[in-house]
């Protein structure tokens, strides 16, 4: 019966990992006991010089799913693959690994969402200087107050008329200054 597993691997070896497991599974003539293997990941927009870059990112570094029908033989050529260090959750009576639940599953793999979640990511840090690239505010410098990621703003101190005064503005509307 095919279920899905967890693979615990070394972190940063994720696909090496799902690639040598799909090519022992042909060369060892075990390929129809595996129907699916997956790397978690998520698309995560990032900000890189006032920029919107869109990547894959793992969710879950160091482990891969496996929706597999759990033989001896099966279970030992994932189990020896290099990069795999073990199942997660085998019970300590039979080392047998425990399947994940359909819920479980769902969760991991994000289906049934109706829209991707997006992750955004900045590479400005509070306290940071920036200069203003865009916006009524256009060529201003000033010092980053607060970070929201959620939303994608900073808010950032300008000097306008000899006063401090914040700014609201984008990711994409600010730069660092070098």
């Amino acid at each position: 019966m095919f279920r899905w597993y967890v693979i615990n691997t070394y972190s940063g070896h994720e696909k090496k990992v799902k690639t040598n497991i799909e090519h022992r599974l042909y060369s060892l003539g075990q390929a129809e006991r595996v129907r699916e293997i997956v790397i978690p990941t998520e698309r995560v927009v990032e900000t890189k010089e006032g920029k919107k870059v869109q990547s894959e990112k793992r969710t879950l570094p160091g482990y891969v799913l496996i929706n597999m029908d759990m033989t001896d033989d099966a279970r030992w050529l994932v189990k020896d693959t290099p990069g795999v260090t073990g199942f997660v959750g085998g019970s300590s009576r039979d080392n047998e690994p425990v399947p994940l639940s359909q819920a479980e599953v769902d969760r991991l793999l994000r289906k049934g969402m109706d829209t991707a979640r997006k992750a955004v990511r900045a590479e400005f840090s509070q306290g940071e200087t920036v200069k203003v690239i865009s916006g009524p505010l256009s060529d201003f410098t000033g010092e980053i107050a607060e970070i929201n990621a959620e939303q994608a703003r900073l808010k950032v101190m300008v000097e306008i008329f000899g006063r401090e005064t914040p700014a609201e503005l984008s990711f994409d509307q600010v730069k660092k200054v070098s």
